[in-house]
C-alpha cells in the first residue's frame, strides 16, 4: 500500500465516511435545539477541500481541520457540566478528553480484533503511518465509527447524568 494511487482513494473514502458521521451527529444534536448550524456549514466546507488532496498529509489536514471544529460542538452538545476546551490526548487533561481517550481505546481493541478474523495485516494502513507494534489498520477504519460509537455514547451518558464528576479522578495535570 505504499503506491499514493493505492492509498490516497482509500484514505480519502475513510475520512469521508468519518466526516459524514460527524455530520450527522451535528445534525442531530442540532435538530434538537443546538446552535450548531454555524459549525455545520465550516465542516461542510472543509470537507469539500478533500476533492483536491493530492496525498495522505492533505486529506490528514482535512480531517483535523473538520475534527477541530467538530470538538468545538461539544460544549455546546454536553453542557456546562463537564469543561472541554479542546482534544487533549496524552495525557487527558479532563473527563471529556479521559472519555474520548478510553472510548477510542475501546473502538481500536474492538476494530483490532476484527481485523484478525480476517486476512488482513493490521500493521498495513493508507491513512495512519505503520510503526513498530503499531497496529494502525485499526486506526484508520477506527476513524469512520469514532463519530457514531465514542462520541454518541459520550453525549448520552453525560447529558444523561448517567456518568457525573463524581466518575473523574483528577491529578497533576491528568484525568482518568
Amino acid at each position: 500500500f505504499t503506491a499514493p494511487s493505492k492509498q490516497v482513494p482509500l484514505a480519502l473514502e475513510t475520512v469521508s465516511a468519518a466526516i459524514s458521521n460527524i455530520i450527522k451527529n451535528l445534525q442531530y444534536y442540532s435538530n434538537r435545539g443546538r446552535d450548531l448550524n454555524s459549525l455545520l456549514e465550516e465542516i461542510e466546507n472543509h470537507r469539500l477541500l478533500l476533492k483536491d488532496c493530492k496525498n495522505i498529509e492533505q486529506v490528514m489536514g482535512v480531517e483535523g481541520l473538520c475534527r477541530r471544529k467538530y470538538y468545538e460542538s461539544f460544549p455546546l452538545i454536553i453542557g456546562s457540566d463537564f469543561e472541554f476546551t479542546q482534544r487533549v490526548k496524552n495525557p487527558p487533561d479532563n473527563a471529556v478528553n479521559a472519555l474520548i481517550s478510553f472510548g477510542n481505546m475501546m473502538l481500536y481493541t474492538t476494530v483490532l480484533s476484527e481485523i484478525y478474523k480476517t486476512q488482513l495485516d493490521p500493521t498495513i494502513s493508507f491513512l495512519h503511518k505503520p510503526g513498530y507494534r503499531r497496529y494502525s489498520l485499526s486506526l484508520d477504519i477506527a476513524e469512520i465509527f469514532k463519530p457514531i460509537l465514542v462520541d454518541r455514547i459520550i453525549f448520552k451518558v453525560l447529558n444523561k447524568n448517567m456518568i457525573t464528576a463524581n466518575d473523574f479522578a483528577s491529578e497533576l495535570n491528568y484525568c482518568y
